[in-house]
């Protein structure tokens, strides 16, 4: 085994002994989405028109991809937390690799984010969802969506990292909440007005959203749309790659310099 990988699996093991030690972050960002569900299914469902399917199932691939997107948040944290605490200067005396570390944090936050899939999923099939698609569209749907967790993931630790301060990293964490509200993940976006609808659909969760929406069978792809929309799984895919590509180098880097 590669020196990055032995190291990378200890600090998979660090991270997730972390995160059982701190059972209260866990349980508010596995039950958070489906306290959304709930309560924007129930809440304004009936206000929503929705021609051709009901609100609830609408809402739940938006709410996985807007989950998927909290990884910037968690991300963020996290590498906040132990640079503030002295964790990550402890970490650079070992003789570790330097990219194990945020690999690691990031690897932890994959295996976390797919068990907290599945309470998730129950509530949604309960309140009425269904996965209309093949087995393979089910696992296309889950690739996408870790995939670009991690993606998110990583903007998040590098930004983490630069910030070096658990207050500031909670402060501009709570700002991620609003990229969900600018896509497709809550309403459609054909009513938007001309600006406003770009920019919702040259969000990356819009892609996803789509991408999740076209694989379990709930709404079609727009033709209509920007070009991520209307090539969901493309979209997805190319912004993924772009994300992990521009800061998985750069947080490795700062890592490294401290």
């Amino acid at each position: 085994m590669s020196t990055l990988a032995y190291d990378g699996t200890a600090l998979l093991g660090r991270q997730l002994r972390r995160i059982r030690n701190n059972p209260g972050l866990l349980i508010l960002t596995q039950t958070t989405p489906i306290t959304m569900l709930l309560f924007f299914g129930y809440v304004f469902g009936s206000a929503v028109a929705m021609p051709g399917t009901e609100y609830r199932a609408f809402l739940v691939p938006g709410l996985l991809a807007a989950t998927a997107s909290g990884g910037i948040m968690t991300g963020m944290f996290q590498a906040a937390q132990d640079t503030h605490r002295g964790v990550t200067d402890r970490l650079r005396t070992l003789p570790v690799s330097r990219a194990a570390v945020p690999l690691g944090q990031a690897a932890a936050d994959l295996v976390v984010t797919a068990a907290g899939l599945i309470p998730f999923l129950l509530v949604a099939l309960a309140v009425g969802w269904r996965f209309e698609g093949t087995a393979l569209d089910a696992l296309a749907a889950l690739t996408l969506l870790l995939l670009f967790r991690l993606a998110c993931t990583w903007v998040g630790i590098l930004l983490g990292l630069a910030s070096r301060n658990e207050e500031a990293a909670g402060q501009l964490g709570s700002v991620t909440f609003v990229l969900p509200l600018l896509s497709s993940a809550y309403i459609p976006t054909e009513n938007l007005t001309g600006w406003l609808r770009a920019l919702a659909e040259w969000n990356p969760i819009s892609a996803l959203t789509t991408a999740l929406r076209d694989l379990s069978g709930t709404a079609p792809v727009p033709t209509d749309a920007a070009w991520p929309v209307t090539h969901p799984v493309a979209g997805t895919l190319v912004w993924s790659a772009v994300l992990v590509a521009l800061t998985a180098p750069l947080a490795v880097r700062r890592y490294t310099r401290g």
